[in-house]
């Protein structure tokens, strides 16, 4: 099914607020996840944008994308590149500097409600979860459950998914796949479930959340993908720009937050934080998008010079 069309874009508001908070011509911005475009079309029609770069390796969204920004009329302002936004240094000019970059990290409702793209655990599909579905070197879910060791399947599960029942439900794999391979999501969640003690398969999330993420992770190297992208976009800020990151699990903003912590003590360019803490959905939001109840926003902003510690610095020259 079909759903770029009717997509929300989770703390709409919050980042059209930090990304679009001056005015200034010729603005350049880049967003990482095209996705649905929400974002990005709303950019786009600020009177001072001269271009948004926007990213997206599914060719899926890659393809409705283009029907958006032609629906809209915006073809000049917006550059859609199939590509992982890892590759961001290699596909913009080099002497463009950004005035805002969004990373909306999260996985779209597109994926999560299509059976056939393995995302998913509520529908019988195929174990996949690629998001470039036509990039076949990518090792499908598939292929990790049914091909890496024991010891390499508990690693993934615990780094990625936090899962406390990794080795049990690792070992339980492995026994089944000794017969036949696991193929597809409906037998790996069975497998998952009945991992799980009996008091504990019917209390809060489903036994399959943690597992699933951890192999969403692994299969499209999204924190190895993070760490780089943003290594590469912080230095093409200009003086004042932003970079806003939304994260959809702890993995992702404990990155995110260190990463910018790193960045305003110790590089030579200045930056300063600008949320203290990261901004979350209002609970309005939430009932309308009960996916965006785990969005995590924080922002980081390129500064002319860095803030002293001190708001009164002590005069050294008095006595």
């Amino acid at each position: 099914m079909n759903n770029y069309f009717k997509h929300e874009s989770v703390l709409f508001n919050e980042v059209l607020e930090y990304l679009n908070y001056r005015e200034r011509e010729n603005k350049y911005y880049a967003d990482f996840t095209f996705g649905g475009g929400g974002h990005s079309l709303a950019l786009a029609r600020d009177v001072g944008c001269e271009k948004i770069f926007c990213f997206d390796q599914d060719p899926e969204a890659y393809n409705n994308g283009f029907k958006k920004i032609a629906q809209e009329g915006l073809e000049k302002k917006i550059k859609l590149i199939n590509k992982n936004f890892s590759y961001f240094e290699e596909s913009v000019p080099k002497e463009v500097m950004f005035e805002g970059i969004l990373m909306d990290l999260g996985v779209s409702s597109h994926h999560f409600d299509s059976a056939e793209r393995g995302f998913s655990f509520r529908f019988d599909g195929p174990l996949d979860m690629r998001m470039n579905i036509s990039d076949d070197s990518i090792s499908t879910a598939a292929d990790l459950v049914n091909d890496l060791s024991c010891e390499e399947l508990v690693d993934i599960f615990q780094k990625y998914g936090e899962e406390k029942f990794s080795k049990r439900i690792a070992e339980t794999i492995c026994e089944k796949r000794s017969t036949r391979r696991i193929q597809t999501t409906g037998e790996l969640e069975d497998i998952i479930f009945h991992c799980y003690p009996k008091k504990l398969r019917h209390t809060g999330k489903s036994p399959s959340t943690k597992t699933f993420q951890a192999l969403r992770i692994a299969v499209n190297d999204e924190l190895g993908v993070l760490e780089k992208a943003l290594a590469q976009s912080l230095p093409r800020l200009c003086l004042g720009g932003r970079i806003a990151v939304i994260t959809f699990h702890s993995l992702e903003d404990r990155i995110v937050k260190q990463t910018f912590k790193d960045i305003q003590k110790n590089s030579d360019i200045p930056y300063e934080i600008l949320t203290k803490k990261p901004v979350i959905p209002t609970q309005d939001e939430i009932v309308k998008n009960s996916r965006s109840r785990s969005a995590k926003l924080r922002v980081i902003q390129r500064v002319e010079k860095k803030r002293t510690k001190n708001k009164y610095p002590r005069d050294l020259t008095s006595k």
